[in-house]
């Protein structure tokens, strides 16, 4: 006789189930992702081979496309651009992947002539993880990539920024545009405050030197710069947490903690996922001065002891300014206890025009965030 499942053992099925199907979704999204890194690779190589060496003439790609959508009516992806895109992606990385280690198997191939090998990407030059961030990458991911950047240690960042935070393309597009490389790292006092390796090292990476911000507006006769930073920022919050990057939550905007009886109201209090920390940012109009620090260092230990979860790790503070020195940050952290660091920022007034010209518009946003 069949007995009724019991309602705690009904969701642990439908739980362990679920994430069965999802597990098995991404891992067949990533081998399918890598033969076609693999193909697109391989029609790069004999495109440039022949295109380079003058042996086609010009208009070859151009028709070798249009008769490709002959042949395989419905065939997308292989427009005349799109091959071309092939041929970048295996110019740039032919360096990496022509030096390979080739396979038992593979050198007992027979190729026929004019024909296209298609060979699984492998590189000695790459670690595994390295290597698996690059092969689960989608190859629009790789051409953005590629034209905007041109060293190969800032290409691998952002590789694996687009790899372990699942960024879309217009993410992807978003942090292309601000420059943001591996070389600009927060001023902070990380190192000494921080005991955890793991903690320290994702700390670092979460947060970078200095903020674009083009849905910020400021009227420059304001009595309150500071405030209208805070209102422009609360009213545009999904905005600000893709300027932040992955793993934000917003907690709220002023707020209280009180110490000793007394109110204190923090300016913006997010908690950080993958950290798993408490994020208090500081709004300053103006440039950093070393009076903030004192201010910030009491702001966290107040969360530490009265917001803080047991399981959580410490509370990190930003103050976020409109400029800094990193010598007067730095002496301005020097004896302090807890991990915080200063970024400045830039308004829709002081973006460059190419920054203009590549951001999402309001509309965009709200696809974008969607």
């Amino acid at each position: 006789m069949e007995t009724s499942i019991r309602q705690s053992d009904y969701i642990q099925a439908v739980k362990a189930i679920k994430e069965a199907i999802q597990t098995t979704r991404l891992r067949t999204s990533r081998l399918v992702n890598r033969e076609l890194l693999s193909l697109y690779y391989a029609i790069g190589k004999y495109i440039s081979l022949n295109s380079r060496s003058a042996q086609w003439g010009t208009g070859a790609i151009a028709a070798i496309s249009q008769s490709l959508q002959q042949e395989l009516p419905g065939l997308r992806g292989f427009s005349e651009a799109n091959i071309k895109r092939m041929r970048t992606f295996y110019e740039e990385w032919a360096g990496v992947f022509e030096n390979r280690p080739l396979p038992t198997d593979e050198m007992l191939t027979v190729l026929l002539p004019d024909s296209i090998e298609i060979r699984s990407l492998i590189t000695n030059e790459f670690d595994d993880a390295t290597l698996n961030a690059f092969l689960s990458v989608g190859f629009t991911h790789h051409y953005e990539i590629i034209i905007k950047v041109k060293n190969t240690a800032d290409r691998l960042f952002f590789i694996q920024k687009c790899a372990h935070e699942f960024w879309n393309v217009d993410t992807l597009k978003y942090h292309l545009v601000q420059d943001r490389s591996k070389g600009e790292i927060l001023a902070n006092n990380f190192s000494k405050t921080i005991e955890s390796e793991s903690f320290r090292q994702k700390a670092i990476a979460a947060f970078r030197d200095e903020y674009n911000m083009p849905f910020v507006e400021i009227n420059e006769d304001n009595d309150f710069p500071e405030k209208q930073l805070e209102l422009n920022i609360v009213t545009n919050i999904k905005n600000f947490l893709l300027a932040l990057g992955s793993g934000f939550t917003f907690m709220g905007n002023q707020y209280r903690v009180v110490v000793d009886d007394k109110e204190y109201f923090i300016d913006l209090l997010f908690f950080n996922r993958q950290l798993r920390c408490l994020v208090c940012i500081e709004l300053k109009y103006g440039e950093f001065k070393p009076e903030y620090a004192g201010k910030l260092n009491f702001y966290l230990s107040a969360l530490d002891e009265y917001v803080k979860l047991p399981d959580e790790n410490p509370s990190i503070g930003i103050i976020l300014c409109r400029s800094k020195s990193n010598k007067t940050v730095e002496f301005s952290f020097r004896d302090t206890s807890k991990p915080m660091g200063v970024a400045t920022y830039r308004t829709a007034r002081e973006l460059p025009q190419k920054y203009k010209d590549v951001l999402p518009d309001e509309q965009q946003w709200e696809k974008l965030l969607e």
